[in-house]
């Protein structure tokens, strides 16, 4: 009598002799399928198939950036979702505050509270919003938030002029000018 280990190892052996008997003379490489739009040929060439509509657009997906570098400065750089001068100039302009978060594809960046040495019981926080690829004036906003530390120690939201929001977007927008100049120039 055969052990039931030893007759499925003959039943495998049977169907991989079987089905290797059958697919004798099927062709190994096979053409580039069909597209199924109704009506679309078929692509019959390299570059009919490197001219293809993608779902990405014309050019495709490019994470890492465009290598032309006329239009990188064009844009003000690629690689990021927002305008790169504005983007490093704003991290360069904060630099001096303590960042919490930055993301460079959404364009924002947050800051961690921080306090100037001359005045330790008021602290400074910010949200820089860069609004779009453009190196443009209304291309950032920021908004500063301002604590008091009252006698018991806890922390209270204070008023701030509405001016020291615009003139960091200012400072920002200036830092971005030259950076971009200076790109130009390269």
């Amino acid at each position: 009598m055969v052990s039931p280990a030893v007759f499925r190892s003959l039943i495998a052996i049977t169907l991989i002799g079987a089905l290797s008997v059958a697919c004798e003379g099927v062709p190994l490489e096979g053409d580039y399928p069909e597209d199924r739009r109704r009506g679309a040929p078929a692509p019959t060439t390299t570059s009919d198939l490197e001219s293809r509509e993608t779902v990405f657009g014309e050019g495709g997906l490019n994470v890492f950036g465009d290598d032309d570098k006329k239009s990188r400065n064009a844009l003000g750089g690629s690689g990021i979702g927002v305008n790169s001068f504005l983007w490093r100039a704003s991290l360069d302009t904060i630099a001096f505050m303590p960042v919490n978060s930055a993301d460079p594809f959404g364009g924002v960046i947050i800051t961690d509270w921080h306090s100037p040495p001359e005045t330790p019981r008021e602290r400074f926080k910010m949200n820089v919003y860069i609004l779009g690829r453009t190196l443009r004036a209304d291309g950032v906003r920021v908004a500063v938030f301002r604590q008091v530390q009252d006698n018991v120690g806890s922390w209270r939201d204070a008023p701030i002029a509405e001016r020291t929001g615009t003139q960091i977007e200012d400072a920002i927008l200036t830092k971005a000018r030259q950076l971009g100049f200076e790109t130009l120039q390269q």
